[in-house]
């Protein structure tokens, strides 16, 4: 038999003491990297909140549809007004189907000319053409945003930070 030790190349000392360098090590960068990384500014991109949208004479009579915007805008005859095309619901992108025929509908003890409404395809809400909210999950009507006129080349302004009530009409 052999009598010899075994004299092992790492003993459990060494092989503590090396994983306790490793565990410092490994914080040490970690904290190092969040210092790092907190000096590069995470800059998020946000919209304008307000933004011309054109010449009012180049707006047909009747709704448009500002895709980049996602806003409706209404024009009768001389008055404009503006509505979100976003659901209150999930904040889908809703569609505005026009009539056939006007209706005479009554919102909130006011009467009201209807040329369509506005449906959310992706749950089913849906809004009388002044965006108020009669079926489906939404709960809010949709928002009507404030419309000015540039002083400088008479462009029309909206303002989506803005709200305004839903008898607001800007009169070119």
């Amino acid at each position: 038999m052999n009598d010899k030790k075994q004299n092992p190349t790492q003993t459990r000392r060494t092989f503590l003491g090396r994983l306790s360098v490793g565990f410092i090590g490994l914080s040490l960068f970690s904290g190092l990297w969040v210092v790092l990384k907190s000096l590069i500014p995470n800059v998020l991109y946000e919209p304008p909140k307000r933004f011309k949208i054109g010449d009012p004479n180049h707006f047909q009579s009747g709704v448009s549809y500002l895709e980049e915007h996602k806003l409706y805008i209404f024009k009768q005859g001389n008055s404009f007004f503006a509505i979100s095309g976003v659901c209150t619901h999930l904040g889908c992108t809703v569609k505005f189907s026009p009539f056939n025929q006007e209706k005479q509908i009554t919102v909130r003890g006011k009467e009201f000319t209807e040329t369509g409404e506005f449906l959310c395809p992706c749950h089913g809400s849906k809004f009388h053409g002044e965006g108020t909210n009669y079926a489906g999950p939404a709960p809010r009507p949709l928002k009507w945003h404030r419309l000015d006129l540039a002083q400088d080349d008479g462009q029309l302004i909206v303002d989506i930070a803005t709200e305004v009530d839903r008898d607001f009409r800007l009169v070119v």
